[in-house]
């Protein structure tokens, strides 16, 4: 599924033609310097250009300039790398092409506060946002409404030099005005739906974020401006692709895969529910795999630690009840789930009673939110390391 997804794979058979002038390379997200050094490996002719991607996420670049910033609570470091950016792009003409690279993370990665707006914040409305249990197509729509670079802004500020935009998914749907929050995209959200979602979740915007709502620039680049005239954004890795991957190895191994979905969205604990009913339903029957992918939410009410994922899986595992016949593995694809060290954890049908040996409750810890301790104690973290891409979250529960 990772293997899929990562730029070594899927980038080179959608690197545009060269232009008559300049190429300026420009990138952020997870993936940003991975996808960069491909560019680097396959393009016939002179580039440069900066690309911004996580702490630890940095691969080596000849021609291609690679900063690192915080995510997902975003950092100066990332502020300062956006700067550097948006000077690159600065007095293009019509013969250059921006070759921007596009993937998750980069809503954080790739920040520049409008005026009046500082980056503390910022800091303040994500983490809010993080806590209150927000899809990701609801964070990404508050998002930009504050920026200078997110909403189709980034188009705007390279014109009128070509853009073409290669884009790793890590949202469900793939909707493109959602990745890194549509930078290069005309966005049809209004400052409306983001006062809307700001009020269904209770947040307190800091006063400057307030007043700011109300000014005219708050508003994003809507898809009928001519400045998206001449923009390709273009899809070159999916959840739906590394599913699919996932699912020709199941059956090579003669397993009967069932993709249930690539965008599955709602608390980790609920979706963890529905999961265990599909998995209880398929015990008896040949050996099975259930997939799915999609973005998984905690509201956070407790003090623990953990992501989406291992919180899925500690509530999978209460709802098994220990059944002998299921397995279950649920990870970011980026090898970080949540804010942790980790990608995510497995579960096996001995979870529940190695737990009760170690006087370790999961009910306890999935109250306190603390999926993370809990999978640490019974040593079943699965922790690989950035990946270098990120199509979402994947699970896959095995049935034999």
């Amino acid at each position: 599924a990772v293997k899929a997804a990562q730029p070594e794979h899927c980038l080179q058979p959608f690197l545009p033609e060269k232009p008559d002038g300049r190429t300026v390379v420009v990138g952020f997200g997870k993936s940003a310097a991975a996808m960069a050094r491909v560019v680097e490996d396959h393009w016939d002719g002179e580039l440069s250009g900066t690309v911004l991607t996580r702490y630890g996420h940095s691969v080596p670049c000849k021609h291609i300039k690679v900063l690192e910033a915080s995510h997902p609570v975003p950092d100066q470091a990332g502020v300062d790398g956006t700067k550097e950016i948006l000077k690159l792009v600065e007095g293009l003409t019509s013969d250059d092409l921006v070759l921007c690279l596009i993937s998750g993370g980069g809503s954080a990665l790739f920040i520049q506060p409008p005026e009046g707006v500082s980056l503390a914040d910022k800091q303040t409305l994500t983490k809010d946002l993080l806590h209150s249990g927000a899809t990701i197509a609801e964070i990404n729509t508050i998002r930009k409404c504050f920026s200078r670079v997110k909403g189709g802004r980034l188009a705007a500020a390279c014109a009128p030099a070509k853009v073409v935009s290669l884009i790793i998914s890590d949202v469900p749907g793939d909707d493109l005005s959602l990745i890194a929050s549509g930078p290069t995209v005309g966005d049809v959200s209004t400052v409306d739906d983001a006062t809307a979602i700001i009020e269904r979740y209770g947040i307190s915007l800091p006063h400057a974020m307030e007043e700011f709502l109300e000014r005219e620039g708050a508003e994003t680049i809507k898809p009928s401006d001519p400045v998206f005239d001449r923009v390709d954004n273009i899809l070159i890795a999916t959840p739906q692709m590394s599913l699919d991957a996932a699912a020709k190895r199941a059956t090579e191994l003669g397993i009967t895969p069932t993709i249930v979905g690539d965008s599955i969205e709602g608390e980790s604990r609920d979706v963890a529910k529905d999961m265990a009913v599909l998995a209880l339903k398929a015990v008896g029957e040949p050996a099975s795999v259930i997939l799915s992918g999609g973005e998984t939410t905690v509201t956070i009410k407790g003090n623990g630690k953990g992501g989406p994922n291992t919180e899925f899986l500690l509530a999978l595992g209460q709802e098994l009840e220990g059944n002998r016949n299921v397995h279950a593995i649920a990870c970011d694809t980026d090898g970080i789930d949540g804010s942790e060290d980790n990608a995510g954890a497995i579960i096996t049908p001995d979870t529940l009673a190695r737990a009760a040996a170690a006087e370790v409750d999961p009910a306890r810890y999935l109250a306190d939110n603390n999926a993370y301790e809990f999978f640490q104690k019974l040593d079943d973290l699965v922790v690989s390391g950035p990946t270098l891409t990120n199509v979402n979250d994947f699970r896959a529960i095995l049935i034999r």
